[in-house]
């Protein structure tokens, strides 16, 4: 179930995100915090993320505008080594309420409520029609970049923010696109070396003991990814950004609320 839940959710989500800029991550990290602590599932979605942003590179990365990705993406990766850091030391924090509700006994701990609150918030973000004109002067690209890159290392969500700030650069549509793809390569290879020499290797051998495979889940996701990706090439026209939008912000109010009462 879990390979299949996984999979699925990586290849629908990237065939109707490539263009988006965001999407993948925050739909992907609530799955994968189904079957593992939500540190892990962070860690996790931030690798199938950055092999799938990196597939994309080769795609259409050669469009990027250098001096923009400089201005976005330098401050980005510097601001997501701050919020990796911050998402350890909050993952390590005890529990702050436990209770039974059926057979199961649910833990509610400070990292699930900060990153239930990020999620219900870019919800919010997410179905408010407002959002969807949402812009931001391009003299402001260096701030997005700190706020995309620092919630990205957080709690993963970096693209909506991405995308409202660098729609305002002048770009044209191929440049947006291939500055998204490396300005989101730029975090995520920031994060994960930071998560790699933190808790993901510790929490990983845990979770290889416990008998389940998250490198396994990874490596099925970024395939199944690589596979979205190449149908969203062919599919995107035919979907609203809006409709995207509606998706994404519902699922992440659903599960960001699971999140927060500990259910997930």
């Amino acid at each position: 179930m879990d390979y299949v839940m996984i999979c699925g959710v990586a290849l629908i989500v990237a065939a109707l995100t490539l263009f988006s800029g965001f999407g993948l991550g925050t739909i992907l990290m609530p799955v994968f915090a189904l079957f593992f602590p939500i540190e892990i599932a962070v860690a996790a979605t931030a690798i199938v993320h950055l092999a799938n942003n990196v597939f994309k590179v080769f795609l259409v990365g050669r469009h990027a505008d250098l001096p923009v990705v400089a201005r976005f993406a330098i401050p980005a990766a510097l601001a997501a080594v701050g919020g990796a850091l911050l998402l350890e030391r909050v993952s390590a924090a005890e529990p702050v309420a436990r209770y039974t509700l059926g057979p199961g006994t649910h833990v509610v701990t400070p990292v699930k409520l900060v990153v239930a609150a990020l999620v219900v918030a870019f919800a919010v973000l997410e179905l408010a029609p407002r959002f969807e004109r949402l812009a931001f002067n391009k003299k402001f690209i260096p701030v997005g970049g700190v706020l995309s890159g620092f919630f990205g290392g957080l709690s993963g969500h970096q693209g909506a923010l991405r995308t409202a700030f660098l729609t305002r650069a002048g770009l044209a549509k191929e440049a947006l696109i291939g500055t998204m793809v490396v300005s989101a390569v730029a975090v995520d290879v920031s994060r994960l070396a930071v998560y790699g020499s933190t808790f993901l290797t510790g929490s990983l051998g845990a979770v290889a003991r416990s008998g389940n495979s998250v490198w396994g889940l990874v490596a099925a996701g970024s395939v199944a990814a690589f596979a979205g990706s190449f149908i969203g090439a062919r599919l995107v026209k035919n979907v609203t950004m809006r409709a995207i939008q509606v998706l994404v912000g519902a699922m992440l109010l659903l599960l960001g609320i699971a999140l927060g009462t500990g259910l997930v």
